[in-house]
């Protein structure tokens, strides 16, 4: 399917792509979230040119036996398809000046258009606008998958969220939502100002103060920034079989150095990790922002053009903005 972009979220896993931390078939056009309008359908597609849609970047197959056990997110079809840079039959539909560009994570929003499996193509209810479905595609989806889907948050319990930015901010939202007490722990003083305005009960710079504004240790701790030393802190502030959500990305060396294992045993923790939320949840992800249970346009920060994405991007090698930029072609 052919899509018209409307609007596109600037991720922190687009630069893990630039860095290296993700392992990104180049040269790439980045982009994984996204809203638009579908243009042209191929045969067969259900979906009519008009219809406004968010993007998916984990559609799944659906027979495999992780989609079978109700896994779809860990799709083994999905996740051999991408790796190459192409679409779901390998191929990609995108070059410059004659030679293959490739596909990020099937969708590449960081355009005028994309061109994507329909199985990515989700439609958005009327009454939810491009800027705020494209947060869907994934920093609102990662956290709600995160405190929902990985950690089973219930009411009352308490969850400290290590980083602050659109995914953190997310699980924020959700996490009270869900009905926990929560604690934001960033070292931006901004960050924190933001996480307190969605809703933390407390908010510190300092990891070690956990324990302490928790009563004793967090049931769940979420580390949406991914490194090592966050991660380590976030599982030593937690209680007795409590439970910890990684989400930031961790390789080599950072993940093998973050997980105290005498801590784990001592207090039975567990240790899980949370990378994205499937195309089958996004309808009812859609009804939360349709209902006006979860607000996702209270987590973007600032908009800019097209022309801007590669700075924005750049811009994340420093201190950025806490929240969500929005790209808008």
């Amino acid at each position: 399917m052919r899509v018209r972009l409307r609007a596109a979220g600037v991720c922190h896993s687009d630069y893990n792509a630039i860095d290296g931390t993700a392992e990104t078939r180049c040269p790439a056009v980045l982009g994984h979230e996204g809203a638009g309008v579908v243009e042209a359908v191929g045969d067969g597609v259900g979906l009519a040119t008009g219809t406004p849609v968010v993007l998916s970047w984990l559609p799944s197959c659906g027979r495999c036996e992780e989609c079978l056990r109700e896994l779809p997110h860990l799709c083994t079809e999905t996740w051999e398809a991408m790796a190459p840079g192409g679409l779901l039959d390998g191929t990609s539909r995108l070059s410059r000046d004659g030679e293959p560009l490739f596909h990020y994570c099937f969708l590449s929003t960081f355009a005028e258009r994309a061109v994507v499996p329909a199985q990515c193509c989700i439609p958005i209810p009327g009454d939810v606008p491009f800027d705020v479905a494209a947060l869907v595609g994934c920093a609102i989806t990662t956290g709600v998958c995160a405190a929902w889907r990985t950690a089973r948050v219930a009411p009352g319990e308490r969850v400290a969220v290590f980083g602050c930015g659109g995914v953190g901010l997310s699980a924020v939202m959700v996490a009270k939502a869900l009905g926990a007490r929560v604690v934001a722990v960033d070292i931006s003083t901004a960050a924190l100002d933001a996480a307190r305005d969605l809703g933390a009960d407390e908010t510190t710079g300092a990891a070690t103060e956990v324990r302490d504004l928790t009563g004793g240790g967090a049931h769940v701790s979420l580390d949406a920034l991914g490194r090592a030393t966050v991660a380590t802190a976030a599982i030593a502030g937690l209680r007795p079989r409590g439970r910890h959500v990684q989400v930031g990305l961790l390789h080599g060396d950072e993940a093998r150095a973050a997980v105290p294992m005498d801590l784990v045993v001592a207090r039975e923790l567990a240790v899980l990790g949370s990378h994205g939320m499937p195309a089958v949840d996004y309808p009812a992800m859609l009804d939360l922002v349709a209902s006006g249970a979860l607000d996702p346009e209270r987590l973007v920060t600032r908009r800019i053009g097209l022309a801007d994405a590669g700075a924005a991007l750049a811009a994340m090698d420093g201190p950025v903005p806490p929240g969500i930029t929005i790209v808008e072609p």
